[in-house]
C-alpha cells in the first residue's frame, strides 16, 4: 500500500511538471504520460534487487593466473543527478590476478549495478574499480569509461560529440605507467575502437 502511495505521489509530481512547462495533462496525448514517466525512471534506476556481495562473490573462483584480464567495450546507461537526463556509452574492466578471478558475465553486471541509479561519471567509474579491488583482491584494476551526456549535448553547451573520459586506477595499474600502456594497447587494437566512435 505504501508502494502504491508513492507511485501516486510521483505521477502527480509529473502532472504537476507538466503544468509548469504550460501543457494541460488532462489533454488526451498526455493522460497516460504520468504514468509512463514513473514506470520509466522506476526502470531506469532498478538495480536488480541483488546486493553487491552476491552479485560478485557467488562467481568468485580460485586459479593460479596472473595475467592481465580485460573486458571493454559494456554498454551502459545511466541517469545524471543533476538533471535527470541520460548519459551513457561503453565502459572498460580490467584486473591482474592474485589467484582468484571472477566470472566474465559479472564484470557487466558489476557495470550495471551502479549505472541503474541517479549518477554521476566520475563516481560510477570509481565505484566500479573499488568493488572489483574489494571483492577479487587483485594485484591491480582499471576501469575507463567514456560517455556521452545529453546534458551537455541537448541543453547548456550542446556539444553533441564531446564524450567525456574518466578513469580509476588501483594497485599495479596506479603505480606502473607500463601497465595502463598495455591496457590502452588493447583498446586501440582492432576490434577495441573507441566506445563512441562510428566504427564501434
Amino acid at each position: 500500500m505504501r508502494r502504491r502511495g508513492r507511485a501516486d505521489e510521483a505521477r502527480d509530481g509529473v502532472r504537476s511538471l507538466l503544468r509548469s512547462m504550460g501543457e494541460d495533462p488532462r489533454r488526451p496525448a498526455l493522460k497516460a504520460t504520468p504514468g509512463r514517466v514513473v514506470r520509466a525512471f522506476s526502470e531506469l534506476t532498478d538495480e536488480g534487487g541483488v546486493a553487491l556481495a552476491e552479485l560478485l562473490d557467488a562467481a568468485l573462483f580460485e586459479e593460479r593466473a596472473e595475467d592481465l584480464v580485460l573486458v571493454r567495450g559494456i554498454e551502459f546507461y545511466s541517469l545524471c543527478e543533476h538533471h535527470l537526463l541520460p548519459f551513457f556509452g561503453r565502459c572498460h574492466v580490467a584486473y591482474l590476478p592474485a589467484g582468484r578471478l571472477i566470472g566474465f558475465s559479472r564484470i557487466p553486471r558489476l557495470v550495471d549495478h551502479f549505472a541503474r541509479r541517479l549518477q554521476v561519471q566520475e563516481r560510477l567509474t570509481r565505484q566500479i574499480a573499488d568493488a572489483l579491488d574489494t571483492s577479487l583482491k587483485p594485484r591491480g584494476v582499471a576501469c575507463i569509461v567514456e560517455a556521452l551526456h545529453l546534458c551537455m549535448a541537448m541543453r547548456g553547451v550542446r556539444k553533441q560529440q564531446a564524450a567525456a573520459v574518466t578513469t580509476a586506477y588501483r594497485g599495479l595499474f596506479r603505480r606502473e605507467p607500463a601497465r595502463r600502456a598495455e591496457i590502452a594497447a588493447l583498446l586501440r587494437s582492432e576490434g577495441g575502437a573507441g566506445p563512441l566512435s562510428p566504427s564501434s
